[in-house]
């Protein structure tokens, strides 16, 4: 049995998920009450396997540790699923430990399973964090031989590499993989276009993005939905809003069925171009085409509220968001956190945003540890600090770097070193600065073959 992972620290982790209730934004909505004292822990289930290795995202040997704690007789017995291996896998791809989340994925492959697509989550997050690290070549290698010796060297795992490398940027080269060879390695339809199209939005290269878009048409590849809903949401954000609207407009005149995701981006487009009210007025419409609004239709009109400075509509809309049966998320808060200008009222939302259940994300603790620290405020940024620790989460990179900004800009020099050592002390990447001396550890050569183990 592992001794680095305490069963006292598993249980703590099962009865905070339990008291983590799904509370409404809304002022109008009491709190839940607390879970009673008496009430027994939840047995060990995957959903808390995979919340136990979120909390130790930064800490590989831990988090793999605990995973093959919870499937072993002598601790969980729990057999990983799916979801599990690829955290795990992820985690370790975060850190650079190619060849052991190879090792892992591999050693879970079992033939007598019959359907290898169980390994095709993990697949997708080693692809993932090799395309991430700029490991081109090695995320090739991993599609034509892990994948093969796994028996998911398929159209679908294709995709996944296509996809991996276009989330990170790495576009030119996915293009190349897909149009580089005559013939292709496998039929480019519609699916193909759709990841590349997202891939040149994503860098923000429009004009690939455009000649992509016309290709399609000469090369009698059909635009379905997601086609539409991709380039849609790419003229909005490089400035035209209006063309976005057109294509929403040419979709309807086609007959091309409308889904929430298109309605959502046409209610953005429209909002930008026109302001709110006309995002507003779509939104009916979206309503009464019988089409069901989502969060993200609610976050998108709160976030124009809040844009024109209109917050006492945007905390309105809301309100309608709970009576449309839709939940507030962490969205929701960040739409008012990026514009309230007020410390104490953003402050006031956070305990709040904690007070009913909506967990923060790393992200959130850093927009906020950034705004207060520009505003010169240091109690909010450790009140946010402490939370973010209490909650479970270790800091990264950006919220140490954040804090460290925020003592540096109060001329707290002896404090700041104290978080840049400590930083260093878990690895993490400092920002170089004059002020504390940081000295950057000596980086080694990149991998040849990393999935060999050579680094």
């Amino acid at each position: 049995m592992v001794t680095s992972i305490s069963a006292c620290e598993m249980l703590l982790f099962l009865v905070r998920r339990r008291r983590r209730l799904a509370l409404p934004f809304s002022t109008l909505h009491a709190p839940a009450p607390a879970a009673s004292a008496s009430t027994p822990p939840s047995p060990l289930d995957a959903a808390a396997v995979l919340g136990t290795l979120s909390l130790y995202t930064n800490d590989w040997r831990r988090a793999l540790d605990f995973f093959h704690w919870s499937a072993s007789p002598a601790g969980g017995n729990l057999p990983p699923t799916a979801a599990t291996l690829a955290r795990a896998v992820d985690i370790l791809g975060k850190h650079f430990e190619f060849p052991l989340a190879t090792s892992l994925l591999l050693s879970h492959h079992d033939p007598a399973r019959g359907d290898p697509a169980f390994l095709r989550p993990a697949l997708r997050a080693l692809l993932n964090r090799l395309a991430a690290a700029n490991l081109v070549d090695d995320a090739v290698r991993a599609f034509e031989s892990t994948a093969a010796s796994i028996g998911l060297r398929d159209e679908a795992s294709f995709h996944l590499l296509i996809d991996a490398l276009c989330d990170n940027r790495r576009v030119d080269e996915a293009d190349h993989l897909c149009f580089g060879k005559d013939p292709p390695p496998f039929p480019l339809a519609t699916k193909t276009h759709n990841l590349l199209l997202r891939g040149w939005a994503k860098t923000r290269a429009w004009a690939r993005l455009r000649q992509l878009w016309f290709d399609m048409d000469n090369r009698g590849v059909a635009k379905d939905l997601h086609s539409y809903s991709i380039y849609m949401d790419a003229l909005a954000k490089s400035g035209k809003p209006w063309k976005a609207f057109k294509i929403f407009k040419e979709m309807k005149q086609k007959g091309v069925p409308i889904d929430v995701v298109a309605y959502n981006t046409a209610i953005h487009a429209v909002g930008l171009a026109q302001g709110v009210d006309s995002a507003v007025r779509l939104h009916r419409q979206m309503v009464d085409a019988g089409c069901k609004p989502n969060t993200a239709t609610f976050n998108a009109i709160v976030k124009l509220f809040c844009k024109e400075g209109r917050f006492k509509e945007g905390y309105a809309f809301v309100q309608q968001m709970h009576r449309a049966g839709c939940e507030p998320n962490v969205l929701t808060y960040h739409c008012f956190f990026q514009y309230l200008s007020r410390p104490q009222e953003v402050l006031g939302l956070f305990e709040k945003m904690l007070e009913r259940g909506c967990q923060p994300r790393m992200d959130t603790y850093v927009m906020l540890i950034k705004r207060f620290g520009r505003w010169g405020f240091l109690r909010p940024v450790f009140i946010v600090w402490k939370a973010m620790e209490e909650h479970g989460l270790s800091p990264d990179a950006f919220a140490y770097n954040a804090l460290i900004d925020a003592l540096l800009q109060k001329g707290m020099v002896d404090l700041a070193r104290k978080y840049d050592e400590e930083m260093l002390e878990k690895g993490l990447s400092p920002k170089p600065r004059k002020e504390l001396g940081t000295k950057l550890p000596e980086a080694e050569s990149d991998s040849d073959n990393v999935l060999n183990g050579v680094l």
